[in-house]
Parts: C-alpha cells; structure tokens; sequence
C-alpha cells in the first residue's frame, strides 16, 4: 500500500471490490458478522423452551431471561456495528482529510475493543448459565445444540473483535503525516536569484 494516511491509499480513488475483500481487517469484520448472525439466530430460533405444563417461555439457559436477552442484544447490536464498520472501510478510501481518518480510525479501535468485552462478558454469562442449568428444566435436551453454538460462537467473536481491534490500532500506528504536512506547508517556490 502506498504511503497514504491512516492505511488508505490516494484520497479518491476507485472502489477495487477484489481488492477490499482480500483486507485482513474486513475478513475479520465478515466473520464478525457471521458470528454474531449465528449468536443471535441460535438463542432466537432455539433459545426458548415452553412446557406443556406452563404457559410461559423459559430461556435455555438456566430459564434466566437476561442470558438470553444479553445474547440476542449483543449478537443483534454486533451485527449491525459489523455492517456500519463494513461501510465505513469501504468509504475510507474517499475521506480526504487526515483528520478525519484519524477520528474514523480512533474510533475503529474504541469499538472493536468495546465490542470484545462484550462478547467476553457474554460467553461467560452464556457458558455459566449453561453450566448450572438443571436437567429436570429440559428432560428431552431441546436447543442443547443452539445453546453450545452460540456459546461457541460468543468464544470466537471475543478474538475476531480483538483482531480487529489491533488491526486499527496498527493502521493508526502508521501513521503518515505527509499529507497534512504538504496541507500545512504547501511547497515553496524556488527563492529568486
């Protein structure tokens, strides 16, 4: 990649789809989006077990509530976050100003971050609820298969968001100035004989 600020190339430049989906930073944001596709569709198709004896719905985890809410919530709210970040990358190459790659970056790193303690708390909220569920609350062991893939899936969302997180930050790290130097000190003209 050329010397541009903030990891992009020339300001303006056309889209290069080929190019855009051999990134590191959106294969990681594609798997993001799958993962937290798979979290939440698991808890909302087979997270929810009614017994014939009860009217209402109990959570498939440890018939708590907020573990499945805290799932669907999270996966739901990553997955936009993933498709908002998609967009952003691909508009990237057209921000002109350092500074605002610079916010654009700053807050790639913030949310990525965020967005990995999340899934931390989450699969130690699923996998703990998980854990101490009682047999007797499901005999048959329906939607045991979409409560380990979403366990499963809450485990791999904490490292893809992690490496998304250092991908920004080494995009932020490479920094080079430059542009907003030529932008400061536009090159002089030559000093007269």
């Amino acid at each position: 990649m050329e010397g541009g600020a903030y990891g992009a190339g020339k300001a303006g430049g056309a889209f290069d789809p080929q190019t855009f989906f051999r990134q590191p930073h959106t294969v990681l944001r594609v798997l993001s989006w799958v993962f937290s596709i798979v979290v939440f569709g698991s808890i909302v198709n087979e997270g929810y077990l009614n017994s014939p004896t009860e009217v209402e719905e109990h959570c498939i985890f440890n018939r708590n509530h907020n573990a499945c809410n805290y799932g669907i919530t999270v996966g739901v709210l990553a997955f936009l976050s993933c498709l908002l970040y998609l967009a952003l990358d691909v508009y990237f190459p057209q921000i002109s100003s350092v500074k605002d790659r610079k916010k654009a970056v700053l807050s790639d790193i913030g949310v990525s971050a965020f967005w990995a303690f999340l899934w931390f708390v989450g699969f130690c909220f699923l996998a703990n609820q998980w854990q101490v569920s009682k047999h007797e609350n499901n005999p048959l062991n329906e939607g045991a298969d979409a409560a380990r893939a979403a366990i499963t899936f809450s485990f791999f969302s904490i490292f893809t968001w992690a490496l998304l997180t250092f991908l920004a930050f080494r995009r932020f790290r490479h920094i080079s100035f430059q542009e907003e130097y030529n932008t400061l000190f536009p090159s002089s003209p030559a000093p007269l004989p």
